[in-house]
């Protein structure tokens, strides 16, 4: 088949949707057939809104099937289109009113709001089939625009070159994360700085954060054992993981959370808050890592733990490893091409 994998670009950024585009396209392809990314630009203020999704519908697609992944990307036409939502607008759905959204709940926001949802659920309807990254992201796709869809879990990247450390946990506590605030990269310097034990912490990744991250710090006295090296390459990365204790992956109401995954597969317990979405249906409390209730003396607790008892880090990093063992592009193409549910 030819198949068009229809996602949305946000210049200079790279991300975990335009990782999971890549591979999509390179598992297409893997599987015999014709796969390319179609990418439009987007602008996410609420004054240009609806300005991408006109364009997509304006868009000639010649090709056997389409795949939107996203927002806007999901208002292309054509009759076979079986969407893999990755996200929608979070800012005008479950972020409305939210600080990082610039859509509040003034009467302007939300005359947005309803327009959007509208649009959005006559378009959604149009698909042959509908699958999410997640059960967080169906749930959302049920709660605002009343239609169903069936969860398609995919590996993170780097999964084939993931795997535990020999001999025992590593040396270091890690949060790879973009600095932004819906990714909330400040509960790990809250939980690194309310440890009783004062263990070495990474934060990776980029974003608007950064230098309040650093002010953050040297104010809570972490500032000489925690080291933010910024973007680090996918070897850096897997080095990294390999060697954490434990991993920080704390955002807000998350749509998947490769990080999450990620760590499983290198064996690595993750500690998150109870209101993290999608990395919860991984993480189970003390099962395949620990679940907080994100304040500073909930997390610093929970990492002295694993701190203290590497037998309990390490049994939990197997069983989260186990749990993620049968993800797999082939299951996830044959998903989409079949065109419904399975």
């Amino acid at each position: 088949m030819d198949v068009l994998v229809c996602t949305t670009q946000v210049p200079f950024m790279r991300g975990g949707l335009e990782m999971m585009v890549e591979n999509l396209v390179g598992a297409l392809g893997a599987a015999g057939h014709r796969a390319e990314a179609v990418a439009v630009p987007a602008a996410w203020d609420r004054d240009r809104l609806l300005d991408a999704p006109t364009a997509w519908r304006s868009i000639p697609l010649d090709a056997d099937v389409v795949i939107p992944v996203n927002f806007p990307a999901f208002y292309a036409r054509h009759p076979r289109k079986v969407l893999w939502l990755a996200h929608q607008h979070r800012a005008a759905y479950d972020g409305l009113g939210q600080p990082w959204s610039d859509l509040g709940l003034d009467e302007a926001s939300l005359a947005a709001h309803r327009q959007l949802v509208d649009w959005d659920t006559r378009v959604l309807s149009e698909c042959l089939a509908r699958f999410t990254i997640s059960g967080v992201v169906a749930d959302r796709l049920r709660r605002f625009n009343g239609l169903d869809a069936t969860a398609l879990y995919q590996p993170p990247p780097l999964a084939d070159r993931l795997a535990p450390r020999p001999g025992g946990p590593g040396r270091h506590l890690l949060c790879p994360t973009r600095l932004e605030a819906n990714k909330r990269p400040g509960l790990f310097l809250d939980g690194l700085a309310s440890m009783a034990t004062p263990v070495d912490g990474i934060l990776t990744g980029v974003g608007s954060l950064a230098d309040e991250l650093r002010g953050s710090a040297e104010r809570l006295g972490i500032a000489d054992r925690l080291e933010m090296p910024g973007f680090v390459s996918d070897d850096d990365l897997v080095d990294l993981l390999r060697e954490a204790i434990a991993v920080v992956y704390a955002p807000y109401d998350e749509d998947y959370g490769f990080v999450t995954l990620q760590a499983f597969l290198a064996g690595v317990p993750v500690v998150t808050t109870d209101d993290s979405g999608g990395v919860l249906e991984w993480v189970e409390h003390e099962v395949t890592g620990l679940v907080t209730d994100g304040s500073p003396d909930a997390l610093g607790a929970a990492l002295d733990r694993l701190v203290a008892d590497p037998e309990l880090a390490l049994r939990l990093g197997a069983a989260g490893r186990e749990r993620v063992r049968d993800l797999n592009w082939e299951h996830v193409v044959r998903t989409l091409l079949g065109g419904s549910p399975p």
